[in-house]
């Protein structure tokens, strides 16, 4: 299984350290409440450490400095917003990017543009989403097989058998991925494999080393990242190369080749969506079932609908869109996991939340994860309850956080549809049950992961 200890403390402070290291910030005091620097030389970085994670640390930051609080990355400062007010204020001025994808192509050293400025980099941001977008329209039947081949194989369990969500959903997050982004080359297991082998080598030292210089250290983990990554980056050259001969135009690399991006800037997006979408689909997916797992009346309510819509015909896309309690079911996971519960984003101009001015060039970071369970926001925070999105206040205030509506991150976006689909074909056919004793520990790093294997009981629909 794809190690998810590669978004443990070291690469998210990484994140940090790349973008403070590519957009140098101000030097001048921001005047925001927040923590002195513990080491001349680190600033707060040890006090990260010892939190366990980034999360851990902002809880604890806005615990003590309220919503808008400072921290130290070596000599800079870096300010966190830790509520819906404070970042309805922040974000509307600083949307033009995608945060996750520019700290991701940050780290692997690629360039979020296309080199001329901030139009070029909308330009490409559109092209991406439309590839996204189009390889979900022309390849959904794809999908409806892959899930159906997942859902026939729990079928064929039998009831007392536990059946492990991380290692059976990261496969459907990896097929899908890489047939949908890079076609039928990848429909043969043996090059998912070999695709996979490289994505976990890349994923696990990402950015690791760079803090501590433990990878310059180390030759033949250095060797083991160079070679993963150029294979990976071969790979999808090829692949893009025999596209482009065959002049097909129904994948997501086919999109990005009618576009004006060059070669190497198809590449890059290819890497980042293959990379990013998997982690995300897979974890989107993972929890879902997990909470279903816990609670029968929500999987009777999403059954009773999915029954009223669908009946017994496949989703389809067209449909997707009346299956309201399947939509808050999954942005109840989204936010009861945290799925992504740090972004950050360069303060682009000078910028000014509450009586607090944030200085040209400053990192700021957005702590989503506090303000998810915000109990200020969120009636009885902790609680999985998918009825709280039948509240228009609550629905503003998670589109506000970049989690749906048009700000929503294109992975995300692909991530739904796939979660979609496998909710509607799977709880119309299983029940899902959570296992007795099972203890879930959870890593809330750039995505939530569960710690370990996670594992249901599955039984059939009389």
């Amino acid at each position: 299984m794809l190690d998810f200890a590669i978004f443990a403390v070291t690469f998210v402070i990484i994140l940090v350290g790349a973008v403070l290291y590519l957009y140098p910030s101000s030097r001048r005091a921001s005047g925001i409440p927040g923590l002195n620097p513990t080491d001349e030389k680190d600033g707060n970085l040890q006090d990260i450490v010892n939190k366990g994670s980034l999360h851990e640390f902002l809880v604890s930051l806005h615990q003590e400095f309220g919503s808008v609080a400072s921290f130290w990355f070596g000599g800079r400062p870096v300010v966190s917003l830790g509520s819906v007010q404070q970042l309805r204020q922040h974000i509307n001025p600083n949307h033009s990017t995608d945060s996750f994808e520019t700290m991701l192509k940050s780290l692997l050293g690629y360039q979020s543009g296309m080199g001329g400025g901030a139009n070029e980099t909308v330009i490409r941001k559109k092209v991406y989403e439309s590839a996204i977008n189009n390889t979900l329209k022309n390849n959904f039947p794809l999908v409806l097989k892959l899930v159906d081949e997942l859902v026939g194989k729990w079928k064929s369990f039998p009831e007392a058998q536990h059946t492990p969500l991380c290692a059976h959903l990261l496969g459907l997050a990896m097929k899908s991925v890489t047939q949908l982004a890079l076609g039928e080359r990848f429909r043969d297991d043996a090059d998912v494999i070999s695709f996979r082998k490289n994505h976990d080598a890349i994923w696990s030292e990402i950015g690791k080393g760079y803090l501590d210089g433990s990878l310059e250290k180390s030759s033949s983990r250095k060797a083991h990242y160079e070679k993963a990554l150029s294979e990976m980056e071969s790979v999808l050259l090829s692949v893009a190369k025999d596209r482009k001969a065959q002049r097909k135009q129904t994948m997501f690399v086919d999109t990005l080749l009618q576009s004006s991006l060059t070669e190497r800037q198809i590449m890059e997006d290819c890497m980042v969506f293959t990379l990013a979408g998997c982690v995300i689909t897979a974890n989107l997916c993972i929890w879902a079932l997990h909470f279903l797992s816990t609670s029968e009346d929500v999987q009777d309510k999403l059954y009773q609908e999915l029954h009223e819509v669908l009946g017994s015909d496949p989703v389809t896309l067209d449909k997707i869109p009346q299956l309201k309690y399947c939509q808050q079911v999954l942005n109840e996971t989204v936010r009861t996991a945290k799925l992504t519960p740090v972004a950050a984003r360069l303060q682009e101009v000078e910028g000014k939340v509450d009586q607090h001015v944030i200085p040209k060039e400053t990192l700021v970071i957005y702590a989503l994860g506090v303000v998810l369970q915000d109990s200020d926001t969120w009636s009885a925070p902790y609680r999985f309850d998918p009825d709280r999105f039948e509240e228009e206040s609550v629905r503003k205030s998670f589109c506000l956080l970049g989690f749906s509506g048009n700000q929503t991150c294109p992975e995300l976006r692909f991530a739904y549809t796939i979660a979609t689909v496998l909710l509607s074909t799977l709880v119309r056919q299983l029940k899902l049950h959570q296992l007795k004793g099972q203890v879930m520990e959870v890593r809330s790093e750039l995505v939530s992961t569960p710690k370990d294997e996670t594992w249901i009981t599955v039984s059939r629909r009389s």
